[in-house]
C-alpha cells in the first residue's frame, strides 16, 4: 500500500477539502481542506518535517476504519515528519486518541521494534476543546508518547481547566503555551498541582481571564524548574490582602506582565529575574531592587520620572519609550550612561538647555540606540516644539552667555586698567 494513502488512512483526511502545497526550503507541507480529488496532494508531505492540516470537519470520520495496523506502521517509519499542527480544525476527541496512539505510542510498538515516530511537538489552535475532567483512563493508552513531548501548544480554544492528570504525563514538556483561552484563577492550581510538568521551563497564559496576581503566583509555585512565564494581556490586581504573600519558582528568569492593567508593580517579583516586561500599563512611578535584573521593560507607561534603578547593579538595557519623562536630572544622566541600551523616545521632552543637554549627553556616550535621533522631539518651550532634540543648541555662549561674557568684560577691565 502506498504511504501517501497509509498516511490518509491514519488521519482520516481522504474527503476533506483543499489541496496540500510544500515549501520545500522551509520543509513544511500545508494541507488545507482536501476534497477526494485533491487528496492524491498529500504525497508533497512526505519529504516534509512539519505538516500542518488547516480547516475542517473530521466529526464524520470518527468511526473510520483502520486495517492492516502493522502494514501502516512499517511504511510510517519511512516518513521525515517532526511536528503536526492542527489548526481550525473541528478534531472529535475519540478520532485524535487513535491517530496519536497509531502514530505515536511507544508502549504498542516497542514489541515490533525500536521504531518510534519522532514528533516532540504539537500546535492546537482555535479547535474544539471537549472537556476532559475526569477522563483520566482515557490518557493511559498515549502516555508513553505522551512522555516524550517537548513542546505543546492549545491556543484560542476555549480551554477552561486542565487536570492535574495531563500535566503528570507530559513529564518532558518544556515549553506550553496556553494563550488565548479561557483559563481563571482558579484553573490554576489543579493544572499545575504536585508532579505535574516537572520540566516545564516556559510557560504561556497571557490573554486568559487571569485577575489574581498572587493566586496565579500560588497556582504556579510548584514548578520547580519554570523559567519563563507570560501573563501578558490579563487584567492583574493584587487579589489578596497586601499582608499575604507568595513564592514564585526559585528558578523563574524571564517575567512578562506587559498589557496586564497595572497601576503600581505588584509584589513581591521573582527574586532572580533577569528580564522583567512591565511596558503598556498604568504605572506612574516604579522603585525595583532586583540584584540579577538585566533587561527592564517600561514603554507605554505614565511615568513622568525616571524609575529608581539603584537597586539594579547588573541592568544594562532599559526602555522607556512612550511615557510621560520631560527631563533627565544629571544624576540620572550619570546611572543610565552605564547601560548598554537605552530607549526613550516619544517622550514630552522639555528642550531647554538643561533638559536637551542631558539627552545630548546621553547620546554622546553611546547607550541611546533605538528611535534616536528621529523618535525624541522636544514638546516644550513653544519655539522648539516639533523640532528633534538633536538640533537643540546647547553650547555654553548659546545658553548662558552672560558666563562667558563676564570673564572677557572683567579682564578687559583689567587690560584698561593697567594700560592707564
Amino acid at each position: 500500500m502506498h504511504r501517501a494513502t497509509l498516511l490518509l488512512l491514519a488521519l482520516g483526511l481522504q474527503q476533506t477539502k483543499g489541496r496540500c502545497f510544500f515549501n520545500r526550503t522551509q520543509e513544511y507541507c500545508l494541507c488545507y481542506r482536501l476534497t477526494q480529488q485533491s487528496a492524491g496532494s498529500i504525497i508533497q508531505c512526505l519529504a516534509a518535517s512539519t505538516v500542518e492540516f488547516q480547516g475542517g470537519d473530521l466529526e464524520k470520520y470518527a468511526d473510520f476504519p483502520i486495517e492492516d495496523l502493522d502494514s501502516t506502521i512499517k511504511n510510517l517509519e519511512l516518513l521525515e515528519i517532526k511536528k503536526i499542527i492542527f489548526s481550525d480544525l473541528l478534531v472529535p476527541e475519540v478520532l485524535l486518541a487513535r491517530v496519536l496512539r497509531i502514530m505515536f505510542d511507544g508502549c504498542s510498538f516497542v514489541e515490533r521494534g525500536s521504531w518510534a515516530l519522532p514528533i516532540t511537538s504539537l500546535h492546537f489552535r482555535n479547535v474544539t476543546v471537549t472537556a476532559v475532567v475526569g477522563h483520566k483512563q482515557d490518557l493511559s493508552p498515549l502516555s508513553c508518547w505522551l512522555g516524550a513531548l517537548q513542546e505543546l501548544s492549545v491556543t484560542a480554544s476555549h480551554l477552561a481547566t486542565l487536570p492535574c492528570a495531563v500535566g503528570r504525563v507530559l513529564g518532558a514538556l518544556h515549553s506550553l503555551d496556553l494563550a488565548h483561552n479561557s483559563l481563571g484563577d482558579d484553573s490554576l492550581a489543579p493544572a499545575f498541582c504536585q508532579g505535574a510538568f516537572a520540566r516545564l521551563q516556559v510557560l504561556s497564559l497571557r490573554h486568559n481571564n487571569l485577575t489574581s496576581y498572587r493566586g496565579v503566583c500560588d497556582g504556579v509555585r510548584l514548578l520547580g524548574k519554570l523559567q519563563h512565564l507570560d501573563l501578558s494581556h490579563n487584567a492583574l490586581t493584587t487579589g489578596m490582602p497586601s499582608s499575604s504573600s507568595c513564592q514564585w519558582p526559585v528558578s523563574l528568569r524571564i517575567f512578562n506582565l506587559s498589557n496586564a492593567g497595572l497601576h503600581e508593580v505588584l509584589t513581591p517579583l521573582p527574586p532572580d529575574l533577569e528580564v522583567l516586561d512591565l511596558s503598556s500599563n498604568r504605572l506612574h512611578m516604579v522603585d525595583i531592587s532586583l540584584h540579577s535584573l538585566q533587561v527592564l521593560f517600561l514603554s507605554h507607561n505614565e511615568l513622568q520620572a525616571m524609575p529608581t534603578i539603584r537597586g539594579c547593579p547588573v541592568l544594562h538595557t532599559l526602555h522607556l519609550n512612550n511615557n510621560l519623562i520631560a527631563e533627565l536630572p544629571r544624576d540620572d544622566v550619570l546611572l543610565l550612561e552605564h547601560l548598554h541600551d537605552v530607549a526613550m523616545a516619544g517622550n514630552p521632552f522639555n528642550c531647554t538647555c538643561a533638559g536637551a543637554g542631558a539627552v545630548q549627553a546621553l547620546a554622546a556616550s553611546g547607550c541611546l540606540g533605538q528611535g534616536w535621533p528621529q523618535g525624541y522631539v522636544c514638546h516644550t518651550p513653544a519655539h522648539y516644539q516639533g523640532i528633534l532634540l538633536q538640533d537643540v543648541p546647547t553650547s555654553v555662549l548659546q545658553c548662558n552667555p552672560a558666563a562667558v561674557l563676564a570673564p572677557v568684560c572683567t579682564g578687559l577691565a583689567l587690560l584698561c586698567v593697567a594700560v592707564a
